[in-house]
């Protein structure tokens, strides 16, 4: 049996169509196969949220189509039952608490847990009986979180999860999506602007930018083709001649120090470097935030205007 997967082929969805219409998203194609942290990324605006809403079957395409294992979202309750999206602002039924949004989906969703609900309620300690229109911000964003997590779903699509949480619940959040991933191949697509957010939690990471993807790439074999090398030379080199040998993204040259973001196989960059004879050689870690903005630098975008 394929394993479960969702797949967006040529989507395009257009808002206030005629002179000042918005294409949101512009013939976009993406796998995200099951088992796995994806991450979407870019400003406000880019196409994120519109994504996900396309994905989860809240909103139709006006081209293209976005299906579940070969079978259309959109109109398909069998299809929406295996997916949970919270969203930027999660909305409860008027009046409700978190018991009475646990016993809406129950009826909603067929693998509700209940076991799942009451042992999430455990780990977040929100109030249940109170209305939910009370609650803070990150509040209702736990609620949300810890509902959509009882309902079993197979995919977990999540709209700035982070947003309004405190360093705790953060990790608290983080540990759980690890777990669930682990332990029965829960997927999870988590949007973010903000590029550390995900670093530590995301296998797969897609941009994207007015309503095209720049990039889709998993997130270690990206990591593992850029790297920042400060060397020193104390015979005579120059940046010039580096770059006979060297894919070279970016450098800095202070006399006889050098700080390169050079793209390659480690091995081969250290090799391509000790031609010059360097007295020293150190391969300094990279975060997610700086590779995408060499990566964005080199492509010819500005990476302050993509990440805001």
């Amino acid at each position: 049996m394929e394993e479960a997967l969702v797949r967006v082929v040529d989507l395009c969805k257009v808002y206030n169509p005629g002179e000042n219409e918005v294409r949101a998203l512009d013939h976009v194609n993406l796998e995200i196969r099951k088992g796995s942290i994806y991450g979407l990324l870019g400003p406000n605006g880019a196409g994120k949220s519109t994504m996900l809403r396309l994905i989860c079957g809240v909103y139709s395409p006006d081209e293209g189509a976005v299906t579940l294992d070969g079978n259309e979202i959109f109109e398909r309750p069998e299809q929406k039952q295996r997916i949970f999206f919270v969203s930027d602002e999660p909305y409860f039924l008027p009046q409700a608490s978190l018991d009475g949004m646990a016993k809406f989906y129950a009826g909603l969703y067929p693998n509700f847990d209940p076991k799942e609900y009451e042992r999430l309620c455990e780990v977040f300690r929100l109030p249940r009986k109170k209305r939910l229109s009370e609650f803070s911000k990150g509040m209702k964003r736990q609620a949300a979180f810890l509902l959509g997590l009882s309902t079993k779903p197979e995919y977990l699509l999540l709209d700035e999860c982070f947003d309004g949480l405190d360093p705790v619940k953060r990790q608290v959040v983080r540990k759980i999506l690890s777990d669930e991933v682990c332990g029965r191949g829960l997927t999870v697509l988590v949007s973010s602007h903000n590029l550390r957010e995900l670093d530590e939690i995301c296998d797969t990471v897609c941009i994207l930018y007015q309503g095209g993807i720049l990039y889709t790439k998993d997130l270690d074999d990206l990591k593992g083709e850029v790297h920042k090398i400060q060397a020193v030379f104390m015979d005579p080199v120059t940046e010039e001649k580096l770059r006979r040998n060297l894919n070279i993204m970016a450098a800095e040259v202070r006399g006889k120090f050098f700080t390169l973001i050079v793209r390659g196989e480690l091995s081969e960059v250290e090799a391509g470097l000790n031609r010059w004879h360097p007295a020293a050689i150190e391969a300094m870690p990279l975060t997610l935030e700086e590779v995408f903005l060499y990566e964005m630098e080199v492509k010819g975008y500005d990476a302050q205007v993509i990440f805001g």
